[in-house]
């Protein structure tokens, strides 16, 4: 028997909205922590995905950098290591793909920057290696992880696992943690839900205005 499609959209958003309620708050709170530690002292961010992680990783990173700025305050310097494709793929080609990320954190990170691995299932080979070449680097090491959390939950200091195994609902919660973040980095309270709201504070509150 058919599902309508409205039914299907249905279920969809409940199981999101049950998904995000499952989220653990303590670990966000730490990363937060982690974060404003590395905006006051002037040191970097460095994201890396894979996949629709990877574009998660790149949004991050521009709320991060941009969004997230208090007035008048320091910027956080994130940068996303999926992005640069000249460089990620003459790492994939010349050493291995399971290298690209590594490769780049051995060549970047300082110690007492942040490393920020996000992954549905925790196991890409490319993402353990990154997270190890964090910690060899003296990094603050935080997982935006799904699923079981896979190797890369025994390699993180900050873990926020998102108990769920379809990748799609891991994914948006991926995306709405990222945006809590900014917007407890930020320090401002959000608008009521339907409000319409100040258009200069909605611009300069959003990153597709960039």
């Amino acid at each position: 028997m058919s599902v309508s499609a409205a039914a299907v959209i249905d279920s969809y958003f409940a199981h999101l909205a049950e998904v995000l309620r499952l989220v653990p708050r303590e670990p966000i709170c730490q990363a937060l922590d982690v974060l404003r530690a590395a905006r006051a002292a002037g040191r970097r961010v460095y994201v890396i995905g894979n996949g629709g992680s990877a574009a998660t990783a790149s949004h991050l990173v521009a709320d991060l950098t941009k969004t997230a700025r208090l007035p008048n305050g320091p910027a956080l310097r994130c940068f996303a290591l999926a992005d640069n494709t000249p460089l990620l793929t003459a790492l994939a080609n010349d050493t291995a793909y399971e290298r690209v990320f590594a490769e780049q954190v051995a060549a970047l990170v300082e110690p007492g920057d942040v490393v920020i691995a996000i992954s549905g299932s925790g196991s890409s080979a490319n993402i353990v290696a990154g997270l190890r070449a964090a910690a060899d680097r003296g990094a603050h090491t935080i997982g935006l992880l799904g699923f079981d959390g896979g190797a890369a939950r025994h390699l993180v200091d900050v873990l926020i696992h998102v108990p769920c195994n379809h990748y799609g609902l891991v994914e948006d919660a991926h995306m709405a943690i990222g945006h809590a973040l900014t917007a407890a980095l930020r320090g401002l309270p959000l608008p009521e839900i339907g409000a319409p709201g100040d258009g200069a504070a909605v611009a300069a509150a959003s990153v597709g205005d960039t």
